[in-house]
């Protein structure tokens, strides 16, 4: 008995001595880990979160039991306000009296640092309508986290009604730069005087019953007439050099490591393309006469160095029906304003076509383009993939994808099969094709 006895007084002074080791290495010999830490969170110390609240609340008092009006506040929810809102700015109340907390959106900055250089007199610019906004801002996060983030273009956004307070809201929360929201004047917008209403009704009828995309719609008119002939002309863009114009619902697949808009500038281009392909006939029947009227009327207005060929195999008395895509283009803002360019379009648009026909804004661009300016002033984007239903510009070249991390797959691209005109416009200009682009034909 008394042998078992001192077994056990033997365990329990091993098991005491065995603690008291443990407890001194625990308190005097680990590695303090607080610094790894702080570094590896991108130097965030808890200095730098203090003054976020620069005045510290007392120790809270034990916490009294939620009431049913009111849910209890979390530490989850201290930090989110503590990133998301301006602990100093007190809350505002709405025009109804309810209180809300005044949110303001993380400075661009501190997303992401601007590159260096200098901006050029750009901004991009979108027709939308208020039910657009999901779609718009699916392109506007498209042209931000690929480009825009690192260089704060500013955003016009155009309508022919009222933007309201959601659209607004919404799009300026995502756009990096400044954004600016302008109503179409309404003689932009609706039938000039000339045209022959009832006539207008009977060709929409026909289309509608042919079945023509777009046929029957008044307001696709009104906008491809606008975009011809208007868009430059609105005040909000008066104060611009350069645009880049945004459809809803695109998709930019690769990243753009440099400032199209400054090498438009530095390169003296006028305009620019990522898709090209052959228009419906049944939409522009007589628009090369129109057209053919025009070089006429106004030969002056012809550069000696245009691009008939892009447009005409036969020297310009036919039209071959190709165009440059114009639901993207990066554009001299300055060219669409010269009298040239103005001249062309109130000579289409007394003509008609636009109302009595189906013409679209895409044709006019890229006939005016390649006609009024000399060919080494349209430039091609391989480099910036694309897409908008139904079609995609993947970039040709696997290294090139691969350096500018593409998402698209290259069988996708549009750019060298049969329908398209890319092929024709290297061709033109006596321009070597990408590697790669005969396994895509």
């Amino acid at each position: 008995m008394a042998t078992g006895s001192g077994r056990y007084l033997r365990y329990i002074l091993f098991a005491f001595f065995g603690i008291t080791i443990l407890y001194f290495i625990s308190t005097s010999s680990l590695p303090s880990y607080t610094q790894p830490l702080t570094e590896a969170a991108g130097k965030l110390s808890w200095d730098d979160l203090s003054k976020l609240h620069p005045h510290p609340p007392p120790p809270p008092p034990p916490p009294a039991p939620p009431s049913s009006e009111e849910k209890p506040k979390t530490d989850f929810d201290s930090i989110a306000d503590a990133f998301h809102n301006d602990p100093l700015r007190p809350k505002v109340s709405n025009s109804d009296g309810n209180s809300r907390l005044d949110i303001t959106p993380v400075p661009s900055t501190q997303l992401s640092p601007a590159a260096p250089g200098e901006r050029v007199n750009a901004t991009f610019v979108t027709l939308a309508r208020n039910t657009d906004l999901w779609e718009i801002a699916r392109s506007i996060r498209q042209v931000e986290d690929r480009f825009n983030r690192n260089y704060n273009y500013d955003w016009v956004f155009l309508n022919d009604k009222p933007f309201d307070e959601t659209f607004i809201k919404v799009t300026t929360s995502l756009v990096s730069g400044k954004t600016h929201y302008g109503q179409i004047p309404t003689e932009h917008w609706s039938f000039p005087s000339w045209i022959d209403q009832k006539k207008a009704e009977q060709v929409r009828e026909d289309m509608r019953r042919r079945k023509i995309i777009y046929g029957d719609s008044v307001s696709y008119r009104h906008m491809c007439r606008f975009e011809s002939g208007f868009f430059f002309r609105h005040p909000l863009l008066h104060q611009f050099e350069y645009y880049w114009r945004v459809e809803p619902s695109v998709e930019l697949f690769c990243d753009i490591h440099y400032d199209p808009f400054k090498f438009m500038k530095d390169n003296g281009k006028k305009y620019s393309f990522v898709l090209s392909l052959y228009e419906y006939v049944e939409t522009i029947p007589t628009l090369w006469e129109s057209t053919k009227k025009f070089i006429k009327a106004h030969p002056e207005h012809i550069h000696p160095d245009n691009s008939m060929a892009f447009l005409s195999d036969d020297g310009g008395d036919t039209y071959n029906k190709c165009h440059f895509w114009s639901n993207f283009e990066i554009g001299n803002l300055d060219w669409l304003r010269s009298q040239p360019y103005l001249d062309f379009f109130e000579s289409l648009d007394k003509d008609g076509g636009f109302f009595y026909e189906r013409w679209g804004d895409a044709p006019v661009h890229s006939i005016a383009a390649s006609l009024l300016l000399p060919k080494d002033q349209i430039h091609f984007f391989n480099d910036i993939a694309y897409y908008h239903v139904p079609f995609t510009h993947c970039p040709t070249g696997e290294d090139l994808r691969l350096k500018l991390r593409c998402h698209c797959n290259p069988s996708d691209n549009f750019d060298w099969k049969g329908y398209s005109c890319t092929s024709r416009y290297y061709d033109l200009n006596k321009m070597r094709k990408p590697a790669g682009w005969e396994g895509q034909v």
